[in-house]
């Protein structure tokens, strides 16, 4: 991350011209698309073309809610977002024609929809949702009859999309589970054959380990006789990664541990392609022999008895358990699931839903200012398009509730590209109108190849999407009579002043990243700390993985903090390089601290355990200390007792018997030091930023 001042000009160019890789399989595109045009070519067969286009609206808006995971979960998300899209749709045909009860009630679903962003991205898309079918439908009131028909058309429309969704689940039960572990055991193969080394951690292994935490162990988590395999490969995966990144350290005998990797990788791909594949790991079995006769000659014949031979042999024993429980995890499976063993870790759960939104009914809470705007936003975007009576005025708040985000960058960035996307949408449209025949079935292909580009290309690059979106907009819009060649310059207009009014709520009343960095790094360090203190007892293995995990999420946390703030004007340069440097050598602790439990699961017992607890505890202690520090803008002390600590421990164990590992434990314990040393100079910087950063943190801090 780069320390970079900001720039308006870099913003802008980085945004129309930014493209990730489309991240969306071919059959989650095709069963979306297939749910918004087959009810509409059902009901022009059949001579209900309204009812088809209903239904048609219904899929078309909850469509992004069909995101991977376990298939209840999937199905509980899509029901929620066909739940509130029906009761939103039945509110606006009610009310859509008083301009009062209509305010009202845009500025309550506004509200409590924006709220939903503190249960995270899935539950937030059902909030906006709800906004948008509001305020589409408040544009064509209905009597009570029409209104309760249309609604229930509408919900029915995301069921069906629902139904599309885990068609397969019969068929493929456990197929987000093999998905999700395949793609941490093909992260464990690319983080065994790096060599650079560098504090990253894998970023995009840690983001594959969290899915799979909550794919395996969440509130939806299936429960079958594979799942006991499932969570046996969940904590080999934890054991692997942790092995791997020891190894990483080990500075003798690099040719042999670099080839003894790379067999490691060739092994943990196969596993990757048996399970994406639900075959037993044949190809994995061979590979394994491999690596088992590499280890045989690697170091039986040199009969080494150091730490390179300790790892060696403890990544074996993991592969060769990888292997064995891959050949069970499918839904031929043949061990049982413990429930016991199956709960989500405390660091995963969830509080109850109406005590989050009690926590966040607050200025200070982020969440609750985003609700505050989008209450607001929406409904002046509402009223300027009764006042004003503008054509196709409900494409205005329409397009305030898509753009309005809780960050300045992603608010700044969506409604760019939907400015520009609606630009390029109704131009391709109408030039693909042009040239293709005048004829409904036509039309219906033509939408269905715009529906198919928007939705796959979304995280691609939202621009583009919104162009292919507009087109299916333009189209399905003209099967209900509206001419797809007129009012085009009043969709432009009504975009760009529902973008324009997002940016401005937003500048208005803003919740700058600034002011909340701080906070999001100091619960790093505090994560970093208590994993510290837990790996003091080695014997509560339970805990080394919750506290682990709660690393991985406070670190997850700390870095989408840091990029947001990046993306923010007038951020000062000084808090961007605090900001950076924490989080560089917080990835350097990280890494010493997995060590550190690598070197714990491969013996039973630590020489001179007491005195290695001590001194774990204390360096966790002074971590505490830095992170309260940093929350409170305030200098640190000097810790020098923890290096004398470290020099009266490695004394200690110079004379243990297990030379070996007193060895490995003296390198981490001196690394240790120099890790918590290194932060402590990072964060006696901050009061240096705090003149230019603390005005703007007062009412910036998080809700407790």
């Amino acid at each position: 991350m780069s320390a970079s001042t900001y720039s308006l000009r870099a913003n802008v160019l980085q945004s129309l011209t930014a493209i990730k890789r489309p991240d969306v399989p071919l059959w989650v595109v095709l069963r979306n698309t297939a749910a918004v045009v087959l009810p509409l070519a059902v009901g022009m067969l059949s001579g209900h073309q309204e009812a088809g286009l209903a239904v048609a609206a219904g899929a078309l808006d909850t469509m992004f809610s069909d995101q991977p995971g376990p298939y209840r979960q999937r199905l509980w998300q899509l029901f929620l977002a066909s739940l509130a899209a029906g009761l939103a749709s039945l509110c606006g045909f009610l009310i859509g024609g008083d301009l009062l009860p209509i305010t009202l009630a845009t500025a309550a679903f506004g509200f409590f929809g924006g709220l939903l962003v503190v249960f995270g991205t899935d539950i937030a898309r059902v909030g906006m949702t709800s906004m948008i079918l509001l305020v589409v439908t408040a544009a064509t009131p209905s009597s009570v009859h029409d209104a309760f028909v249309g609604a229930a058309l509408i919900f029915a429309g995301g069921l069906l999309l629902a139904l599309f969704s885990v068609a397969a689940w019969p068929l493929q039960r456990y197929r987000p589970e093999r998905f999700a572990l395949a793609a941490v055991y093909r992260g464990l193969a690319s983080l065994a054959v790096e060599h650079a080394q560098d504090d990253d951690d894998a970023p995009a292994l840690t983001d594959a380990m969290t899915v799979l935490q909550q794919t395996l162990l969440g509130r939806h988590h299936a429960r079958g006789r594979a799942m006991e395999a499932f969570g046996v490969l969940l904590e080999l995966a934890e054991r692997l990664r942790l092995e791997l990144v020891a190894m990483s350290n080990l500075h003798s005998a690099a040719n042999i541990v670099t080839l003894f990797r790379a067999d490691a990788a060739r092994v943990l791909a196969a596993i990757a392609d048996a399970l994406e594949a639900a075959e037993p790991p044949e190809q994995a079995g061979r590979l394994l022999q491999t690596l088992q006769a590499s280890e045989r000659a690697l170091l039986d014949e040199h009969a080494r008895e150091d730490s390179v031979a300790a790892h060696i042999h403890a990544l074996s024993g993991q592969l060769a358990a990888a292997v064995r429980n891959a050949n069970w995890a499918g839904s031929r499976g043949e061990i049982r699931a413990a429930d016991a063993e199956l709960r989500l870790p405390r660091v995963l759960r969830g509080n109850a839903a109406l005590a989050t939104l009690r926590a966040n009914l607050s200025v200070h809470s982020a969440a609750f200012r985003h609700a505050m705007r989008c209450a607001v936003c929406l409904s002046l975007a509402l009223l300027a398009s009764r006042i004003w009576q503008l054509p196709h005025g409900y494409w205005l708040p329409m397009t305030a509730a898509i753009v309005l985000r809780p960050d300045f960058a992603a608010t700044f960035n969506f409604g760019l590209l939907r400015v520009v996307g609606t630009i390029l949408g109704l131009v391709l449209t109408t030039a693909l109108l042009h040239i293709t025949p005048h004829d409904a079935w036509t039309h219906l292909a033509l939408m269905a190849l715009l529906c198919m580009a928007f939705r796959y290309l979304a995280t691609a690059h939202y621009g583009i999407a919104v162009a292919a979106l507009t087109g299916t907009v333009v189209i399905f819009l003209s099967f209900e009579g509206v001419n797809s060649g007129t009012a085009v310059l009043d969709r432009v207009l009504n975009t760009a002043l529902g973008s324009g009014m997002a940016l401005v709520a937003y500048v208005v009343w803003p919740t700058w990243e600034r002011g909340r960095a701080r906070a999001a790094l100091s619960d790093m360090l505090d994560a970093y700390a208590a994993y510290l203190r837990a790996l003091a007892y080695p014997e509560r293995r339970d805990t080394h993985r919750e506290t682990r995990t709660a690393v991985r999420t406070a670190r997850t946390n700390a870095q989408a903090s840091l990029d947001r703030m990046q993306a923010e004007p007038a951020t000062p340069s000084g808090l961007l390089e605090l900001a950076n440097a924490l989080f560089v050598n917080g990835n350097r602790l990280a890494r010493t601290a997995m060590t550190l439990e690598a070197l714990l699961h491969d013996c039973d017992s630590l020489p001179e355990q007491v005195e290695v607890t001590q001194f774990v505890e204390r360096s966790a202690a002074q971590l505490h200390e830095l992170s309260k520090a940093l929350r409170e803008y305030r200098s640190v002390e000097p810790a020098p007792e923890l290096r004398h600590l470290q020099r009266a421990l490695s004394s200690l164990l110079a004379m243990a018997d297990d030379k070996p590992r007193a060895e490995q434990l003296v390198r981490i314990s001196d690394r240790l030091v120099d890790n918590i040393n290194t932060l402590a100079y990072v964060v006696g910087r901050g009061p240096q930023e705090l003149t230019a950063t603390r005005g703007h943190a007062g009412v910036e801090k998080r809700a407790p």
